[in-house]
């Protein structure tokens, strides 16, 4: 089965399961409140911290620099904006630890490790040496 639709099947259901509990532990217009808080305050949080990693890119442009992790970094921040607007508990976890850059850096390094693996061992690297000849006319 494709992972994304195995992902676009559970995820809901995780997040039915997740209201049912919650709710019947601290109510349901509590939960509900909960809810809209979360996809409010993340979104608001996801601007700020949208608008402090382009402030860093155009540091990094200033500086002749690529602005590589800025840019990851600023992709990681919408999706985790579209997380936190979801309704749901399980993808508010997840995006609200996609906003905060302490756990943004944990995702990318086993991402990039992961890449890095994979990258060696499906390379084949031909060594050599090369010699410049200059033609006589």
């Amino acid at each position: 089965m494709n992972s994304v639709l195995l992902l676009i099947i559970l995820i809901p259901l995780i997040e039915i399961y997740l209201f049912i509990k919650i709710g019947s532990q601290i109510g349901a217009i509590t939960t509900i409140t909960l809810i809209l808080l979360t996809a409010l305050l993340g979104v608001w949080y996801a601007r700020y911290e949208g608008f402090n990693t382009l402030k860093s890119g155009v540091s990094q442009l200033t500086k002749n620099e690529v602005p590589l992790y800025e840019i990851i970094s600023g992709a990681a921040l919408a999706v985790a904006a579209v997380l936190l607007i979801f309704p749901g508990f399980a993808t508010d976890i997840f995006g609200l630890l996609l906003i905060f850059p302490p756990t943004r850096k944990i995702f990318f390094n086993k991402i990039s490790k992961k890449y890095k693996k994979n990258n060696i061992k499906n390379k084949n690297f031909i060594e050599g040496e090369s010699e410049d000849i200059e033609e006589e006319k």
